[in-house]
């Protein structure tokens, strides 16, 4: 009886994930492929299929909470944090936040990491420090998730990849190294 119920669990848990980290996690964790072979299939490098597959494990594991599927939910909060930051409005965009929210920015050039920043006030006040810039973000699919896309004259530059719960925005991944981008899932979606 409990071998029944975990397929079905497993499957709700995989439905999490977005294509690629299902495939990377999927091929790797359960059949044994190398990440070089990963990294064909996806077209991507093999350190961004190991990071698709470990990021994968984690929510399967249960580290990363589940995000939230409703795409209309979470692109009204995308599109709250837009005009907080393009409005320069802090306490719009701190209530858009998880009080514990979590920012990875890859732009800091520290070997082997991006740097970590957490809480609302101090992602709020990190974010509005490119309030000016923001004329050039819009709401994007990242990874399969609403988030934003930097496009200043129509090039790509940045993307920012977020993770929701209960109507929040809990993490917050920047993505600007070109390394990284060229392997980031994005699509702009209509109005």
């Amino acid at each position: 009886m409990l071998a029944d119920s975990v397929g079905p669990a497993l499957m709700v848990v995989l439905d999490t994930l977005g294509p690629a980290e299902r495939l990377a996690f999927v091929l790797h964790d359960i059949f044994a492929v190398p990440f070089d072979e990963i990294a064909v299939i996806l077209e991507r490098s093999p350190a961004a299929s190991r990071q698709l597959a470990s990021r994968a494990r984690r929510r399967v594991q249960g580290a990363t909470p589940p995000p939230n599927t409703d795409p209309g939910r979470q692109r009204q909060i995308v599109e709250a944090f837009l005009a907080a930051l393009r409005d320069g409005d802090f306490e719009a965009l701190v209530a858009v936040l998880d009080p514990e929210v979590l920012l990875r920015d890859d732009s800091a050039g520290l070997p082997g990491g991006a740097a970590v920043m957490r809480g609302a006030r101090a992602v709020g006040a990190q974010a509005l420090g490119f309030s000016r810039s923001a004329q050039f973000v819009e709401p994007a699919l990242v990874n399969g998730a609403m988030g934003l896309a930097i496009v200043p004259q129509g090039r790509l530059m940045g993307a920012l990849g977020f993770t929701f719960s209960d109507g929040k925005i809990t993490e917050i991944d920047m993505i600007s190294e070109p390394v990284r981008l060229q392997d980031v899932d994005l699509t702009v979606p209509g109005p």
